[in-house]
């Protein structure tokens, strides 16, 4: 059962000021659809992480038409028994979300610039901060903030499996980065919002919807925008997202911004082509306050409800501000003590090696110095790829090492580590090796690998192995 007033809403202009979803549906037989749809069966889709798979799957044959790397998947597997999904190779992401990485290449005109820097503010549990780690690149940075520590934790991990290497996860409030004015090129905001859109997926969320609801999520919506819009560059992009369908949330603030701070009227993604490409695909073009946005409708689509909008802000003087650091957390290494540390990487001049506390990480060099500044005045909880602890010279590698895409364990046996499927869920619950697969590692250090892809190290030492599993990364209760 849907909310009353949500379903009155849907099927007709209740009066309520605005929500708007008589003005955007053609009347109430397609409300009777959108309530269909909402009540079926959600698609499932998955993103692949190209830095990782040097192509496509041959099965990704119904791919998500507005993501390089979508595809839709037959029926929804277990995906927590499938080591590919723990090494990295792909992220389970609802394909209407899929559409920024569209959004942003069009907003920009094709690739995005080298040393972007990218500033997703509410970022857990990491799917829009893995697809923009991978738009940057190696040379660019994306900061992924949350809020609340506990799903910062789980963002962190998130980022570890994804291993693209570009990203600082912060847990800090929005207005803690205006005092980085005009840092980032990109600002993304996707808005905590009324859940709208993902009723199919979440039945539980129908319950916690009303209209006094709707009315705070708005309000909050604009605290977020106000208290970061100083940290976007003037010229910068400010991408906009919610998983709602009404005006309030959306196309209302869209114009609220619009009139209250200096964005520019008109997008790059607003011209013909644009449009003629989102009816194809059963997107619904609008605007706002002169400003395009994008609307997925369940039963127009395939994917769950989503609203998005993308601006410039208007330009002017660039004044890149750094406030004074209140901390020292990262050391850089010189030379000689990066040297224990280079040898695991293949592209080592790219790289600066810093310790923060007992560990030493990697970190890109244009992006290096972004992080150190971060990393001083903001609460950073994870950043770059973490390296491990160095003993007696020699490193004893963290479990995000093996999955970092770029990985070069030159000093490693060359013992064969490959596991088959029964080998890496054990690997992956921390059970014991038998004597089998004991029998096939080397004495020491082991990087075990799946189907080619990196999963995790264990340690043999005798008749025994040490799994260096941490326990975040265990799969429970399967």
């Amino acid at each position: 059962m849907f909310p009353p007033e949500f379903e009155k809403s849907v099927l007709r202009d209740n009066g309520h000021g605005g929500l708007g979803y008589a003005e955007l549906l053609t009347g109430p037989e397609e409300g009777v659809q959108l309530l269909a749809a909402l009540d079926g069966e959600a698609v499932t889709s998955v993103r692949f992480n190209p830095f990782k798979l040097a192509a496509m799957p041959a099965e990704a044959k119904d791919r998500v038409p507005w993501n390089r790397y979508g595809a839709y998947l037959a029926e929804r597997p277990v995906f927590t028994l499938d080591p590919a999904m723990h090494s990295g190779a792909y992220y389970v992401q609802e394909a209407s979300s899929q559409f920024v990485e569209w959004l942003l290449r069009a907003a920009f005109g094709g690739e995005l610039p080298a040393h972007t820097r990218i500033l997703d503010l509410c970022a857990a549990p990491g799917g829009k901060s893995t697809l923009y780690s991978t738009l940057a690149g190696p040379e660019g940075l994306v900061v992924a903030n949350e809020v609340i520590r506990a799903r910062a934790g789980v963002l962190a991990d998130n980022v570890r499996r994804w291993g693209v290497g570009n990203v600082a996860v912060t847990c800090n409030e929005p207005r803690d980065f205006a005092a980085y004015r005009h840092w980032f090129d990109v600002l993304a905001v996707d808005a905590p919002c009324s859940g709208e859109g993902m009723f199919r997926k979440n039945r539980e969320a129908r319950g916690e919807w009303s209209l006094a609801n709707v009315d705070m999520c708005a309000a909050r919506q604009r605290r977020i925008l106000a208290d970061a819009w100083d940290a976007l560059r003037p010229g910068g992009l400010l991408i906009y997202s919610t998983c709602t369908f009404n005006r309030r949330e959306n196309e209302d603030n869209v114009a609220w911004l619009a009139e209250n701070y200096a964005v520019d009227v008109g997008t790059p993604t607003a011209d013909s082509a644009a449009q003629k490409k989102c009816t194809e695909w059963g997107i619904e073009f609008g605007e706002a306050g002169g400003i395009a946005t994008f609307r997925f409708w369940p039963h127009r689509v395939r994917g769950e409800g989503f609203f998005a909008a993308v601006m410039r802000k208007a330009d002017g003087r660039i004044k890149r501000e750094t406030p004074r650091a209140r901390r020292e957390l990262l050391v850089e290494l010189n030379r000689a003590e990066s040297r224990p540390l280079a040898g695991w990487v293949a592209s080592p001049e790219a790289m600066k090696f810093a310790r923060a506390g007992d560990n030493c990480y990697g970190y890109y060099r244009p992006a290096y110095r972004d992080v150190a500044a971060l990393a001083g005045g903001l609460n950073v909880i994870y950043s770059g790829v973490c390296m491990g602890q160095i003993f007696g010279g020699k490193l004893r590698p963290d479990h995000a090492l093996a999955l970092f895409h770029d990985l070069a364990p030159t000093d490693l046996p060359a013992t064969a580590s490959a596991l088959t499927l029964e080998e890496a869920l054990d690997y992956l619950r921390k059970r014991d090796f038998g004597d089998a697969t004991r029998g096939r590692l080397a004495e020491g250090l082991n990087l075990l690998t799946y189907d080619g892809l990196p999963v995790g190290w264990t340690k043999r030492i005798g008749h025994r192995t040490n799994s260096m599993l941490p326990g975040s990364f265990r799969i429970v209760n399967l």
